[in-house]
C-alpha cells in the first residue's frame, strides 16, 4: 500500500504501527498541537500515503516527502506532489547512500531547480561525514532553505566533537541552513546523563542561535533512548532561553522555515 517497513524485531520498542493519534496521545498533553510528519521510506508512495494522513488529521501541518532527485522526471514529480498544500520539502535519506557526495552530482540540478520553482525546502539526512559535501552543495544553492536533521548525528556516545563542530560552525555561516534540535539522545550510548549532551548544544546554539534551531521529537524513534516529555523537558533545560526565544526553538521557527500556516505549538517530528 505505502512501501512502508517495520524497523528491525530486536528494535522492539518501535517494532510496530505509530499514527497520528498515538502521536496526539504523547504530544498533546505536553501542549503541542501540530507537526509535520517526515517520510522514513525511500519511496514516493510512503510520501503520498503521509499526505492522504495529512488530509485526514489537522495535526499534521506538514509533510516533508522522499522523490528520486536522480530521475529524468524528477522535477515533473516535484510538480505534481508539490500541487500538495502540504508538501514543505524533500529529504534524500543520504546517510544511507552508499556514496557520500552523492548530492553533489550534476543530475541532480534539474531537481533542486524544481524545488526552489515550487517553495520547497530540503531536510538533510546527514551524518558527520556528508558535511563537507551538504558545506559545498548549499554555497551552490544559497536560495535553497535547508535544515540539518538531527544535528547531523554526531558521535556523542564517544565525544567526538571533529570535524562536526567546524563544519557545523561553516554551515551555520549560510543564512540558507538551519538545523533541528532532535536525535541526540539516541546518539548519545546506553548510560547517557544530561552533561554528555550540554557542549553539542551549546555549539549548536552558539553557531546557529535560538532563531535557526528547530526543535523536533525524533518520534517515535526517541522512543528507544528516552520518551517525549523527558526530551521536551530536557531540551528546555539545556538550552536555558528566555521566553521569546523559547518560543522561536519551539514552535516558531519550524512555522518559519516550512512557510506553515498554523499557530503555537508545532514541532518537526523526524
Amino acid at each position: 500500500m505505502h512501501d512502508c517497513t517495520w524497523p528491525t524485531p530486536d528494535l522492539v520498542t518501535i517494532h510496530r504501527d505509530f499514527l497520528p493519534g498515538h502521536w496526539r496521545l504523547a504530544a498533546r498533553p505536553l501542549g503541542i498541537t501540530a507537526a509535520i510528519a517526515v517520510q522514513s521510506q525511500s519511496s514516493q508512495r510512503d510520501t503520498e500515503w503521509l499526505l492522504k494522513l495529512a488530509e485526514a488529521n489537522p495535526c499534521i501541518a506538514g509533510v516533508v516527502g522522499w522523490v528520486d532527485l536522480e530521475a529524468g522526471d524528477a522535477p515533473e514529480r516535484i510538480a505534481v506532489l508539490a500541487t500538495h498544500p502540504k508538501l514543505r520539502g524533500i529529504r534524500p535519506m543520504l546517510q544511507d547512500l552508499p556514496d557520500d557526495d552523492w548530492i553533489l552530482r550534476a543530475e541532480l540540478a534539474p531537481a533542486i531547480e524544481a524545488l526552489l520553482a515550487h517553495n520547497l525546502c530540503l531536510d538533510a539526512l546527514v551524518r558527520p561525514r556528508h558535511l563537507p559535501q551538504l558545506l559545498r552543495f548549499a554555497e551552490r544553492h544559497p536560495d535553497l532553505p535547508i535544515v540539518i536533521d538531527h544535528a547531523a548525528k554526531p558521535d556523542i556516545a564517544n565525544g567526538t566533537m571533529e570535524p562536526w563542530r567546524r563544519c557545523m560552525t561553516a554551515l551555520a555561516e549560510l543564512p540558507s541552513v538551519f538545523c533541528k534540535l532532535s536525535g541526540m539522545v539516541t546518539e548519545a550510548g546506553d548510560h547517557w546523563h544530561t552533561r554528555d549532551l550540554l557542549p553539542w548544544v551549546d555549539h549548536l546554539l552558539g553557531c546557529f542561535g535560538p532563531h535557526r534551531l528547530l526543535w523536533g521529537s525524533d518520534w517515535p524513534v526517541l522512543n528507544l533512548a528516552s520518551d517525549y516529555p523527558s526530551w521536551l523537558e530536557l531540551s528546555v533545560a539545556l538550552t536555558h532561553l528566555d521566553s521569546e526565544d523559547r518560543t522561536a526553538l519551539f514552535g516558531g521557527n519550524a512555522v518559519r522555515f516550512y512557510g506553515l500556516h498554523c499557530e503555537k505549538g508545532i514541532e518537526p517530528c523526524a
